[in-house]
């Protein structure tokens, strides 16, 4: 088996813990910035700390770091706290399962943006799996609460939130992988460290600057909720860690398609411990996109 499968598995999995951790200190005590947030502050000296003990256990030294590596690093940092937003955001207008499988339509976006900026082509065979992720998109945008036309569904503020997500999440894997293949470095857990550490500390100072000004009382429920804020912290550096690991080691595309086990935890997590009824319509969407994922997977 090759290494970068195992790491994404684990990225998948610490990733739905994580978005189950944020849903939670959503629904009342953070709002979406400060749920945000809770993951890159107190997960940042973990981090820190990790890649030291690496470094030292290895005696390997840190890699240079170009230009090239930053505008890397800070594109998928900006990109990776917009679309963390935006799920969060969604997760008050949808149930659990439906928000993460939006927030999924990153691996069909990946291949948009890899064209547009790598100028990687999409095969028919590739493009058809696209068109199968477009029709669950569309069957996912209907929300069972609120009457009304397609229309009116699929330009409704969730499916804003769910593929605003998606793009920007494809961006950050574009833009993480860069990063790391920037790094001179052949062990890709070194380089892959180094690049969430650059990342992570970048994020915390902007999201804490960000509160700071617009809404400070924020850092303070961000401390108060530490408990469970805390754990956020411990799941965001275990899965972003794996992440990077699996982008150092395989293209996003591959990456992000496998990553999609997710949709399978979050609809348990959905049912099972938020208690969220999963409609016929919404179960058919899903499926339909993990279809097209599954088809990508085999001609990409």
């Amino acid at each position: 088996m090759s290494l970068w499968i195992p790491f994404t598995l684990a990225a998948a999995s610490f990733q739905t813990v994580r978005f189950m951790l944020q849903k939670y200190l959503s629904m009342g005590q953070l709002s979406a910035s400060g749920a945000t947030f809770s993951r890159f502050v107190y997960s940042a000296p973990l981090i820190a700390l990790g890649l030291w003990a690496y470094v030292a256990a290895t005696g390997q030294g840190v890699p240079a770091m170009g230009v090239r590596f930053f505008v890397f690093a800070t594109l998928g940092g900006l990109a990776q706290i917009l679309a963390t937003v935006c799920v969060v955001l969604l997760f008050q207008s949808r149930n659990f399962a439906v928000g993460i499988t939006f927030k999924k339509t990153e691996v069909i976006l990946a291949v948009l943006v890899g064209l547009v900026v790598l100028g990687e082509g999409v095969s028919l065979p590739g493009l058809a799996a696209i068109l199968i992720g477009v029709a669950g998109v569309l069957l996912l945008s209907k929300n069972p609460a609120v009457e009304g036309t397609w229309t009116r569904h699929l330009f409704s503020r969730a499916v804003a939130l769910g593929l605003g997500s998606g793009i920007l999440f494809a961006i950050s894997a574009v833009c993480y992988r860069g990063a790391t293949l920037e790094l001179a470095a052949d062990d890709p857990i070194l380089r892959a460290s180094v690049t969430l550490c650059a990342v992570v500390f970048w994020q915390t100072a902007v999201m804490g600057l960000w509160l700071g000004l617009r809404d400070p009382g924020q850092i303070a429920a961000v401390w108060r909720a530490r408990r469970v804020a805390l754990w956020v912290g411990l799941t965001s550096m275990g899965g972003s860690l794996c992440w990077f690991v699996a982008f150092a080691l395989q293209t996003a595309a591959y990456v992000k398609a496998l990553g999609q086990v997710e949709l399978i935890l979050s609809l348990m997590a959905s049912v099972f411990f938020f208690r969220e009824k999963i409609t016929a319509r919404e179960i058919a969407g899903m499926g339909l996109l993990t279809l097209s994922i599954l088809v990508l997977v085999l001609v990409i």
